[in-house]
């Protein structure tokens, strides 16, 4: 069918992408369908993005905006799925949901296709049934549909356990180890996790990381721990900084201005983790690298000062 061979989707490097990228890619890639995706974030990329979102927008959403700026005329149609809930105590930030047709109202005066799916269990609307759904939309049988996802979520399931692993081994190293707990679309960001994780490599850190850890055992430790809590991402980052906090030196809790989910979680981290260092560290546009840098190295020297080694 000629519909299947002449789109080529383009997906934007940023939010979600860094948790279900995998997923998405091997999907489209199972039906033969290209698949561009935009350059990793930089400077110019962050202020293309900033000049022309909501102002409200958080700084990854500033972020979004840019990769979708820089996908404008590459590809037939933008993917931006709709991720409401993964079951009925399990959602997502409303970002997530609205962010299609946010997009689509910025760039509404061009020409540009955006194309997308609802994943929302609590409306009985699965991850499979989402994506099956959109297949069927770009022109494939239902069960070459089926298939692919079928085929894309073992992908993703193979990738969420090697992500596992390589954190398993990292713990296992000797030295100092710092756990960050942040959300995928930070911590996997070349642009803003560059001054953060490559200078404590730099400086000597293993660089223990909450958003890569299996995720149904972080949400059944989040349980005794903030049984309330309902942002799926956020549970998650609670779950792996209680089963992990032990195999840590210290705990960086990095977010991106003004993230309402973050800012709740983070301050329940901050007041009940009473037995080690720990520091939050918000970015905005204007973070500076030199910012960073001094507050990474104090928090190192605090470490240091605790464990009795000469600073």
């Amino acid at each position: 069918m000629d519909q299947k061979s002449a789109i080529t989707i383009g997906i934007p490097r940023a939010m979600l992408y860094y948790r279900y990228g995998v997923l998405w890619k091997a999907f489209f890639e199972e039906l033969q369908v290209p698949v561009v995706i935009s350059p990793p974030t930089t400077r110019e990329l962050l202020e293309s993005g900033s000049s022309i979102a909501v102002d409200e927008s958080c700084l990854s959403a500033k972020i979004f905006m840019g990769h979708v700026n820089a996908l404008l005329g590459k590809c037939d149609a933008v993917f931006i799925p709709r991720y409401s809930s993964l079951n009925h105590n399990a959602v997502f930030c409303t970002r997530f949901e609205g962010l299609f047709d946010q997009t689509r109202n910025v760039f509404r005066n061009t020409p540009q296709r955006f194309i997308s799916c609802n994943i929302d269990e609590k409306e009985k609307s699965s991850e499979e049934t989402a994506f099956v759904s959109l297949g069927r939309e770009l022109g494939f049988s239902a069960r070459e549909s089926k298939n692919a996802y079928a085929r894309a979520w073992k992908a993703d399931q193979r990738q969420q356990k090697l992500w596992a692993k390589e954190q398993e081994a990292l713990a296992a190293k000797p030295g100092r180890k710092i756990l960050l707990v942040g959300h995928s679309y930070i911590l996997s960001d070349p642009y803003l996790q560059k001054p953060i994780i490559g200078w404590l490599e730099e400086n000597g850190a293993t660089c223990l990381r909450a958003d890569r850890m299996d995720r149904v055992k972080a949400r059944k430790a989040c349980t005794g721990f903030s049984p309330t809590c309902r942002w799926i991402m956020n549970e998650e980052l609670i779950g792996s900084t209680v089963l992990w906090k032990q195999k840590a030196d210290g705990i960086i809790l990095v977010s991106a201005f003004p993230c309402g989910p973050d800012s709740m979680t983070n301050e329940l981290l901050t007041r009940r983790l009473k037995d080690i260092p720990l520091m939050n560290l918000v970015l905005d546009a204007q973070t500076g690298t030199a910012g960073v840098e001094t507050r990474l190295e104090s928090f190192l020297d605090i470490i240091q000062f605790r464990k009795g080694e000469e600073v």
